[in-house]
């Protein structure tokens, strides 16, 4: 008797230290030569979720043919691109980030959950692909928008994401004011007069960029989106029975892709190897392809020669070039107190 119920409690010790080790990130018989399931979480911005769709499982058929008898799983979170960074730094499991801007990933380095040499650890900059901000407009363009300028004339109505929440939005703020800094010869307070006009003429500011297509599509709202090239695209071609087209302005913003790997969740984990090859397959002639086909412009150049068709010819002008640091473009345009707030004030 007195054996039976010690093997009955060997068993129960047995049994929570296999579920100990599950939660933390590690199972209980992980030793070389064995089979393990790894599960990754890549945090990333709304608009990328169909191109991780597509690359997951190209990675994870790459990753069980050079270890044999293990496998991964990869698990996705999108959203507005700095909501999705700020959940990370308040706790979110992430192994790795996909964002869209560099502030987010300062953000994560000042929290110390990024390194940050990130830039150097990959190729690029740590960027795999970018894009560029275009309008989607309806069928037969019947409003006639073919500039940035055209978002201010009576009776149109843009669909933008939330600056203070999407990274995407940040973008598209940045492309129209400085559009509109031009028309004006270089004369700021038209320009911000501007902005505010076409603010007013926005009839809600969703959370994230995939939410503002989905307004604009899916709920028949407003008159032209305001988004990424390969988000408007995906739309083009997804719904192209209700006869949406892609409008090139004359310029436009690069938006850059950065990625990271959070390093001591990774390493809690034990998934730092795994997290590094994960973004390093990003580079991949099969991603690199992959990322054509979502519309987004890969790095690399012969990659993206192959598939120029897809890819017209954009003025398109970089952030910190034109604004220098990302640190100054936020005191300017999206710090509370900044221009996007004085523009928004009643």
């Amino acid at each position: 008797m007195k054996s039976a119920i010690f093997f009955t409690a060997l068993r129960g010790v047995l049994v929570a230290f296999s579920m100990a080790a599950v939660l933390a990130g590690c199972a209980p018989d992980d030793k070389p030569g064995q089979a393990r399931q790894h599960t990754l979480l890549n945090v990333s911005y709304d608009v990328s979720r169909d191109f991780y769709e597509h690359i997951n499982p190209l990675f994870a058929a790459d990753y069980a043919q050079q270890h044999p008898g293990s496998s991964v799983r990869i698990q996705q979170s999108h959203g507005g691109a700095s909501k999705q960074a700020l959940a990370v730094a308040n706790g979110l499991q992430a192994d790795v980030v996909t964002l869209n801007q560099t502030p987010d990933m300062v953000m994560l380095v000042q929290k110390g959950l990024v390194r940050a040499d990130w830039p150097e650890a990959l190729p690029n900059h740590a960027s795999p692909y970018s894009s560029v901000m275009v309008l989607l407009v309806r069928r037969g363009n019947p409003k006639g928008i073919h500039d940035w300028a055209d978002l201010t004339r009576p009776g149109v109505q843009s669909i933008i994401a939330n600056p203070k929440t999407s990274g995407t939005a940040r973008y598209g703020v940045l492309a129209a004011y400085q559009a509109a800094l031009q028309q004006a010869n270089g004369n700021a307070d038209a320009a911000k007069a501007w902005l505010a006009q076409w603010f007013k003429q926005i009839p809600v500011l969703d959370s994230g960029a995939r939410a503002a297509s989905n307004t604009f599509i899916q709920r028949q709202i407003g008159d032209v989106l305001i988004t990424t090239e390969n988000e408007a695209a995906l739309a083009a071609h997804k719904f192209s029975a209700d006869g949406f087209s892609v409008v090139y302005p004359k310029t436009s913003v690069v938006i850059d892709n950065p990625v990271a790997v959070v390093a001591p969740v990774a390493e809690k984990k034990g998934n730092t190897e795994l997290a590094q090859a994960y973004l390093r397959f990003l580079w991949s002639d099969a991603a690199q392809q992959a990322a054509a086909e979502a519309y987004l412009r890969p790095a690399n150049a012969a990659i993206r020669q192959q598939y120029a068709s897809r890819f017209p010819a954009v003025d398109a002008w970089s952030v910190t070039q034109e604004y220098g640091s990302w640190d100054q473009v936020m005191h300017t345009f999206f710090a509370d107190g900044a221009l996007l707030d004085q523009v928004l004030a009643p």
